[in-house]
């Protein structure tokens, strides 16, 4: 807005205010008038920086009141964006949802900074529990333990506590609870679907069918 006042001085009184035309526009550093709605690409920023899951474009699009499409192409140039301008974090799509990560040239330095006790590794044994699960599920606890070939269940109860594992149901021959890998374990996998786990076969023995039928 212009101020039409007298020139400063110990007496002057401000002048009548004109507001601009409706064509008119804010110069440069001009803060958003008060109650006004902040842009697509920044509502998406300021959204996803709170998250602590993946967020799915269809809640983002209920949210920010836009179409999933606009939302869609939206998240996609902030994705590469970020990328090209090679910033210490990456928009990424996993579980269904997108998410902030810290970008993988940046791992070290990250691990580095929580690398003070505070972040508990699982073990070998929850490990090698983790990677039958992904690969067999649904599978029983009688099942891992035939494939590992020691008792699993502590380490099991470990991963549901951890969100990593979670009941999928019962055999029908045996009514074994079954178990399979969430969605928290996707997340952290940094992958959108199971069929992107690596292949298995090139780190196993080429016997371990035989050996897992001797079990």
């Amino acid at each position: 807005m212009t101020d039409l006042a007298p020139a400063p001085g110990p007496y002057a009184e401000a002048g009548p205010r004109i507001a601009p035309g409706p064509g008119a526009e804010a110069g440069p550093g001009a803060e958003p008038a008060p109650g006004a709605e902040p842009d697509l690409r920044a509502g998406l920023e300021a959204i996803l920086l709170v998250v602590d899951e993946p967020v799915a474009e269809v809640t983002l699009a209920q949210v920010l009141e836009r179409p999933v499409h606009e939302i869609g192409r939206a998240i996609r140039e902030l994705s590469a964006e970020y990328t090209a301008s090679g910033r210490g974090f990456d928009l990424r799509e996993v579980a269904g949802g997108w998410r902030f990560y810290t970008r993988a040239e940046c791992a070290p330095l990250v691990e580095r900074f929580v690398r003070d006790g505070q972040q508990t590794r699982l073990t070998q044994a929850a490990l090698e529990t983790l990677a039958v699960v992904a690969y067999r599920q649904p599978v029983s606890r009688a099942r891992v333990a035939a494939i590992r070939g020691v008792n699993s269940d502590g380490v099991m109860r470990t991963l549901m506590t951890r969100g990593l594992v979670e009941e999928a149901g019962t055999e029908p021959e045996s009514q074994a609870v079954l178990y399979r890998t969430s969605s928290y374990f996707l997340e952290r996998m940094g992958l959108r679907e199971l069929e992107e786990l690596p292949e298995l076969a090139p780190f196993l023995p080429d016997d371990t069918e035989s050996l897992e039928e001797q079990k």
